[in-house]
């Protein structure tokens, strides 16, 4: 079964803990505070693997983490850091934020590795606390958070050519002809439900044919399989366009050549420009004024036309050829000019230390990520710790601002989901 699409849910692991803890050995009195720092939350990475075909895995298993970091220890022991979450998907994979739409990565090259999220930071253990005045620090910081997102999976196949042409026009067979692919081959429509690919070895260099699919009226408005395998056009560098100039469906093969290039106009997304070879297929089938008149047509338009018989092997040979050559002369296509998410405003968070004060009603309300860790952090038995949380938001200004909007003694200030009752020192 070939799948193209598929929707996960990934997410990076949390930072472990900083340690609370004191020397406690004999004969060291007072042995100060010894508690190591969290490990490093694991990364999720995706890996674009040659040797995978599709996207099937991932209807099966939707979400994906990375291994949270173990918590520091005693005698300023690190954590251990969690291991990465490795995501192997076909090399053409299209990774997409599913809430703005918004391409992240285009996975276009054999192992290319991406870190789409990082693992939360560490905490730092209680012997980072400790001060001239504060020696016996009960507190440690807390982990990073961890990061979870939804995102799409789309596959686009990397060929360098691609067949085109209504259904049972006979692509599949000229594929299993000139490579070694075995698709499918049956005498109805839509035989071929799903892209196939294959190899032809030219000398001592070789390119990739791709079958597609699902090529009919209307394919660009979603009829048939249309919109599912046109997307797989688009990063080919050369079409070969097949036509059944016998007409054995009783259809016209000019009015078949048309239609499929108005499907590809309709489409857009730079396929109508990409060059196209025009093959007349069947040609044990047709007559010699069949082949004329479509020839004759064509010639008016500025391709030129190959006669073939692929189940007979009739003109395989020069149409491959032909191939060949005009592949060496299409330059590489420049990346599209697209919109990409942009996940270095994730990486380097510039709001990240700001507290932002709002008010819900009566009640004051503070937030801000750093704010959340060190609360997260923050050990209410404990009055140092305490005193920590309030130095912070006053230092940041917090304190006055809630003043200016009208906090007073007695009113209640809301930090995450906890409140409190404020009085001033």
């Amino acid at each position: 079964m070939f799948a193209d699409r598929a929707r996960i849910i990934i997410r990076a692991g949390k930072g472990g803990n900083g340690s609370v803890s004191f020397r406690r050995e004999p004969f060291v009195p007072e042995g100060g505070p010894d508690g190591g720092d969290g490990g490093k939350g694991g990364n999720v990475v995706f890996v674009a693997d040659p040797n995978k075909k599709t996207l099937l895995d991932f209807r099966y298993k939707r979400k994906y983490e990375a291994e949270n970091g173990e918590d520091g220890r005693k005698k300023k022991q690190y954590g251990k850091s969690g291991e990465n979450c490795v995501i192997q998907v076909p090399v053409g994979t299209v990774i997409i934020d599913e809430d703005s739409g918004l391409i992240i990565k285009d996975l276009k090259h054999k192992n290319e590795e991406f870190t789409i999220l990082r693992g939360g930071k560490g905490g730092k253990g209680n012997v980072h606390f400790k001060n001239s005045v504060r020696q016996a620090p009960n507190f440690a910081e807390a982990g990073g958070a961890a990061k979870e997102r939804n995102i799409v999976l789309e596959l686009k196949l990397l060929a360098d050519v691609g067949l085109i042409g209504f259904p049972n026009v006979g692509k599949s067979t000229l594929l299993s002809v000139v490579t070694e692919a075995d698709p499918k081959i049956g005498n109805y429509h839509f035989t071929t439900i799903q892209p196939n690919l294959g190899v032809v070895q030219m000398y001592e260099e070789s390119f990739v044919i791709a079958d597609i699919p699902g090529l009919i009226e209307g394919a660009h408005q979603g009829l048939g399989l249309g919109l599912d395998f046109l997307k797989h056009i688009e990063r080919t560098k050369l079409l070969v366009h097949l036509v059944d100039v016998s007409g054995s469906e009783d259809r016209d093969p000019i009015e078949d050549f048309e239609k499929i290039n108005h499907e590809l106009t309709s489409y857009g997304k730079r396929v109508p420009d990409k060059p196209q070879i025009v093959v007349a297929n069947k040609m044990d089938m047709a007559t010699a004024e069949q082949y004329e008149k479509f020839e004759s047509y064509c010639k008016g338009k500025g391709y030129k036309v190959f006669p073939i018989s692929a189940p007979l092997h009739q003109g395989t040979a020069e149409l491959i050829a032909a191939v060949f050559e005009t592949l060496k002369t299409i330059p590489d296509e420049e990346d599209e000019d697209l919109e990409y998410f942009d996940l270095s405003t994730e990486e380097e968070d510039l709001d990240y230390r700001e507290i932002h004060c709002t008010k819900d009603g009566d009640i004051f309300v503070l937030n801000g990520k750093q704010l959340e860790k060190i609360f997260n952090s923050t050990n209410f038995n404990d009055s140092g710790s305490l005193r920590y949380l309030y130095r912070h938001i006053e230092q940041k200004g917090a304190i006055e601002r809630l003043k200016e909007m009208g906090l007073e003694e007695g009113d209640t200030v809301r930090i995450i989901n906890y409140e409190f009752e404020y009085y001033d020192e």
